[in-house]
């Protein structure tokens, strides 16, 4: 069973920064594919930020340029850096993993995290 642990969410004024984390499975990079979600209540899930295992990363048009998706090369974590905050960011932010193989055949991510709170005040 593979389980994601985030954490790094807070409130912040809007123009600032954040950056979170996710504790991922230990399995080799070459493998899986990583992502960022995030969610607002009574909305569906929306794709931030995807990372695959040749790492090449790819983003929502909201937040291309302000956010970036990397992976620690020494430990099983995932991040997001997020600049230059916009109200229109908060949400509870989660990350995804799966074997790309997986993914490329189901088009869904099995493992995801519990979700951090991100809250953009202006």
């Amino acid at each position: 069973q593979v389980e994601l642990v985030e954490s790094g969410g807070d409130s912040v004024q809007a123009g600032g920064s954040l950056r979170l984390s996710c504790a991922i499975s230990g399995d080799p990079y070459s493998r899986i594919c990583l992502a960022w979600f995030r969610q607002v209540a009574g909305k569906e899930r929306e794709g931030v930020a995807f990372l695959g295992n040749d790492g090449t990363t790819t983003y929502a048009a909201s937040v291309k340029d302000r956010f970036t998706i990397s992976r620690d090369n020494t430990k099983p974590i995932l991040y997001l850096e997020m600049n230059r905050l916009e109200p229109e960011d908060t949400a509870i932010y989660y990350c995804a993993q799966d074997f790309c193989s997986h993914l490329s055949r189901h088009g869904q991510y099995r493992y995801w995290g519990q979700g951090t709170q991100v809250t953009v005040s202006s």
